[in-house]
């Protein structure tokens, strides 16, 4: 048996998102931006797509952009609100600790050009709370970004509560919600969100396509310069197909949610219980507010790497942490902004589900992670000198 359980790397694409692409490729083939019969049917594709998505997340079309993917969206969302805030000698901007790379990474960029960034501790619960956005609120604040939900521990953040204080507060409100749509219910104008970041192939759509949701009002500058499409906020051709893919597998993911939820929760849950029961373990995130597909443990004694390697060989297909940086040696940012220490974080474990999974592969799951922790920690010599007495257990 092969079990597929990285869907937070990426997902198997559905058979409903590869027939909405199929004509788009030799039939219904045009440029969108061209005024003749081909190029308007690709247009009505376009719009149709557009509806779709922004119907799934409660918002107009004209508030949306399609984007390359979720880093795309993220850098437009944040260099925007970041540019225009300057305008108004506002420069400090409200994160976490644990965001994805993509947020990180182009906060540090604007950091050197003299922007201030203030990241939420995530200690406790391993999430944050709105009073602590409420607390570090400046005057010359300019934008509070936050992850809906954490791609590595799936914490769920209190997005709607975040967004009030925003609000009110007359704040900018970026989430990256890559991890959270398709999984889990979204309503921006209800959850008060300006700012969303989305991408297909993390809901069973195409890889290399994403959308930016953004408010009526929030201004955007462009980081794709070109042709004047998506409102002249993002050059270059659409990607049709990916689009139209993306709005098919986001459609069917959203009309599902209700009856898929709670069968991939009731998975996730019985690996929780099942993975606790090796002794010398740690569930990481939230264990209240968490994403129905998530699952992260940290295992003393062992190295993630050789676990992962094992796993595989026994039919499991999982990750230590995020994809995006698998090949950096260095424990994930996000254990250790969660306070796990470095031993600990190198043992980590992220089991991501979807509603492809089953039950029964979750058996074959608790079969194969307690065997192979055990087996590497019979080599290990760290765990021969916790056993002796010679380190002290953390966990």
């Amino acid at each position: 048996m092969q079990v597929y359980a990285d869907n937070a790397a990426t997902t198997a694409m559905s058979q409903t998102a590869i027939a909405a692409m199929l004509p788009y490729f030799d039939k219904i083939y045009g440029n969108p931006s061209s005024l003749h019969s081909v190029g308007q049917r690709a247009k009505e594709a376009l719009d149709g797509a557009r509806a779709t998505v922004a119907a799934c997340l409660g918002c107009d079309p004209k508030e949306i952009i399609f984007t390359s993917g979720g880093s795309e969206a993220d850098n437009q969302a944040i260099i925007s609100a970041a540019r225009f805030g300057a305008m108004k000698g506002k420069k400090h901007i409200i994160t976490t600790a644990f965001e994805h790379h993509a947020v990180l990474h182009t906060l540090n960029k604007l950091e050197k050009e003299g922007f201030t960034v203030t990241y939420l501790d995530v200690r406790n619960n391993h999430n944050i709370t709105a009073q602590q956005v409420k607390d570090a609120i400046r005057e010359d604040t300019c934008l509070v970004t936050t992850m809906y939900a954490n791609n590595e521990i799936g914490s769920i953040l209190p997005i709607p509560e975040i967004g009030a204080i925003c609000k009110q507060a007359g704040i900018p409100f970026h989430t990256d919600a890559v991890q959270a749509v398709g999984h889990v219910p979204i309503n921006v104008k209800e959850q008060n969100i300006d700012m969303l970041s989305l991408s297909a192939h993390k809901f069973h759509g195409p890889k290399g396509v994403g959308a930016l949701y953004v408010r009526k009002g929030i201004p955007l500058v462009n980081i794709i310069e070109g042709g004047a499409q998506e409102r002249g906020k993002r050059g270059g051709t659409e990607n049709i197909p990916g689009i139209c893919g993306m709005a098919a597998a986001m459609k069917e993911a959203c009309d599902r949610m209700d009856e898929q939820m709670p069968r991939v929760a009731a998975m996730r849950d019985k690996l929780i219980e099942g993975l606790s029961k090796i002794p010398h373990s740690a569930l990481n995130g939230d264990p209240v507010h968490r994403l129905p597909n998530n699952v992260s443990f940290c295992f003393e004694g062992i190295e993630g790497e050789s676990l992962l390697l094992y796993m595989d060989a026994m039919g499991v297909c999982a990750s230590s942490g995020s994809a995006c940086t698998s090949g950096s040696l260095d424990p994930s940012h996000v254990l250790l902004a969660i306070g796990r220490v470095h031993d600990v974080a190198h043992g980590s474990l992220r089991l991501s589900l979807s509603d492809y999974n089953t039950m029964e592969e979750m058996d074959h799951i608790l079969k194969v992670v307690p065997q192979v922790v055990e087996h590497l920690r019979s080599m290990s010599p760290v765990w021969r000198d916790l056993q002796n007495g010679k380190r002290q257990y953390i966990l």
